[in-house]
């Protein structure tokens, strides 16, 4: 069985149940239509609460007509009967009332059915043809705290934050004087930032304001405001980021809004985190804009273009900290070169203690990897760091000893003082570690990740290699995600192999080796496998050679560091 088969039979054989609840496009091109269409595409099983009919084709909309209040909740009581959710996304509703019943049913399935679908609200107003929807704002408070994500572009922004019940909210006092004076464009970017994290702090949930239509940028950057993520990083949690992307100018673009809410209520219903979800979108709208095609007169449609496995496809990720927003300044990461691989890693052990790094060095172990338990941040006195420096010192000795690519855990200063062959480091340690210090010392770096939203960020330092994780449960250390799985693993292979040396790590062993062997994943991190056994160099030996003999029948053989 080769890996693209068992990408195959790895995926749910029941698709999870996503709704739209959205108007119907007789063009075909957006709402109900383009949903399902996706929907179908991503591997879920659409159903569709209709809102409004309307008569439009790429050109136009002659006819809106809203469907009765008790059609609506008909819809809406005979699909919870049968077919309930994972995740709804909300699109056009073309009423008050119709906002009110929504609201109120929300509120229902969440108290009385012990329901709660991941909801992501597309408050559509204007057709692609410029046709408005609404002939007056709605007042989407009634929704408060029953949503999840709320994805506006640049224009419905603006008339949410300026609508009049929830702009009596708003205390805030942004002086955008002083950055319009240095850059009109910033000050319009800053505007977007605040007026997105308003939105968040008023509806209680995270908040995606698209740039599409704000043609003052050069690239297309959305606003991410999240708050808090059960399963991901602190450090991305209650955060904004700037996600940005090549602009693709095209007017086959009819639809591009619906196909992204759809989509993220799709990766979140296959179990993504919501950062997750959203990057994955991105990265499909960004795909099916560039195929994009036209069937009639106005503006075309977008391609379906299946799951995202192209990189270049993906955001840009930057995080946005409060002193950027003081100083109306947007960083964007820093490009370092970090030494290549010299060879493949393969089973690549990962100690705490000398005696069984020497050991596995001994048996014929080629990388490795020192994760002490002493932190020079919380060493007590001189002594516990003197010891900290001590073992690494004759860690990198032996590593040199037995021309082994020595890498150490998140201790970058004493590496970089020392000559390691190279550092891992996790995602919280990327805001204080100084890369450009280990870049220049001619050092390798790897990175963890346990996501593709964090891979993405590791992707962007251009690291050695990526570790992917945890593929299973894990006691070596708690961890704020939860277990990763075959299926994300194969998926994050065929994201980032072509590019990394890709590692999967956590809780793998002799028993799991084959099916981790199947994703074409290039290397594997081992530690209690190796740190716990009985003899750790016989357990080590064990492993390589079980890699070496899956790796070669299965024709994966590791990614060597030239692919970088």
């Amino acid at each position: 069985m080769n890996s693209s088969t068992f990408v195959t039979e790895s995926i749910t054989q029941t698709p999870p149940i996503v709704w739209t609840i959205a108007g119907s496009d007789s063009g075909g091109g957006a709402g109900i239509q383009a949903d399902l269409l996706t929907m179908q595409d991503l591997s879920c099983h659409g159903c569709s609460v209709i809102t409004t009919l309307t008569a439009q084709n790429s050109v136009s909309v002659s006819l809106v007509e809203t469907v009765s209040e008790s059609m609506l909740l008909a819809q809406l009581t005979s699909l919870c009967a049968d077919l309930p959710p994972v995740a709804i996304k909300i699109g056009l509703l073309a009423s008050q009332a119709q906002v009110n019943i929504l609201a109120d049913w929300l509120t229902q399935i969440r108290s009385r059915l012990n329901m709660a679908p991941f909801v992501v609200l597309d408050p559509v107003m204007v057709a692609s043809s410029g046709a408005s929807f609404n002939p007056m704002d709605l007042d989407f408070s009634p929704l408060i705290g029953l949503i999840d994500l709320l994805t506006p572009n640049q224009h419905e922004l603006g008339r949410l934050c300026h609508h009049c019940v929830l702009a009596q909210h708003r205390n805030d006092n942004l002086n955008l004087e002083s950055s319009l004076e240095i850059d009109p464009m910033r000050t319009l970017q800053l505007q977007m930032i605040n007026d997105a994290k308003w939105l968040s702090n008023i509806f209680k949930c995270h908040v995606l304001a698209k740039g599409g239509d704000a043609h003052w940028q050069h690239d297309a950057t959305d606003i991410y405001v999240s708050s808090s993520v059960l399963g991901a990083s602190v450090a991305h949690s209650n955060a904004v980021f700037m996600l940005s992307s090549q602009r693709i100018v095209t007017n086959n673009n009819h639809g591009s809004g619906c196909t992204l809410s759809s989509a993220i209520a799709c990766f979140i219903a296959h179990d993504f985190v919501i950062h997750d979800a959203i990057v994955l979108a991105k990265a499909y709208v960004n795909k099916g804009l560039a195929l994009g095609f036209s069937l009639g007169q106005g503006p075309g449609i977008l391609a379906r273009t299946g799951w995202p496995d192209d990189l270049q496809a993906m955001p840009l990720i930057n995080l946005i900290t409060s002193d950027d927003l003081a100083q109306a300044s947007f960083k964007h990461t820093a490009h370092n070169d970090f030494k290549s691989l010299l060879k493949p890693l393969g089973i690549y052990p990962v100690v705490d203690d000398l005696n069984i790094l020497k050991q596995l060095l001994s048996a014929g172990c080629k990388t490795i990897q020192y994760r002490t338990k002493l932190d020079s941040d919380t060493c007590s006195d001189s002594l516990q760091r003197l010891t900290l420096e001590t073992n690494i010192i004759e860690v990198i000795k032996l590593g040199r000893e037995f021309h082994a690519q020595l890498f150490i855990n998140d201790h970058w200063q004493l590496a970089v003082k020392h000559g390691a062959f190279g550092v891992h480091l996790g995602q919280e340690d990327l805001a204080t570690a100084d890369l450009t210090a280990i870049a220049a010392a001619g050092m390798a770096l790897g990175l963890s990740s346990h996501s593709y939203f964090e891979a993405l960020l590791a992707h962007q330092y251009s690291p050695s290699y990526i570790a992917l994780g945890h593929i299973f449960a894990t006691t070596t250390k708690q961890m704020p995600s939860a277990p990763q799985g075959i299926t994300k693993l194969t998926r994050y292979v065929s994201l980032f192999s072509r590019h990394y040396p890709t590692v999967a790590i956590g809780g793998i062993n002799l028993s799991n080796l084959e099916v981790i062997a199947m994703t074409g994943v290039g290397d594997v991190a081992v530690v209690r496998a190796v740190s716990a056994a009985a003899d750790p160099a016989k357990a080590y030996q064990a492993l390589n050679h079980k890699w070496l003999q899956l790796t070669r029948s299965l024709s994966k053989p590791s990614v060597s560091a030239e692919v970088r």
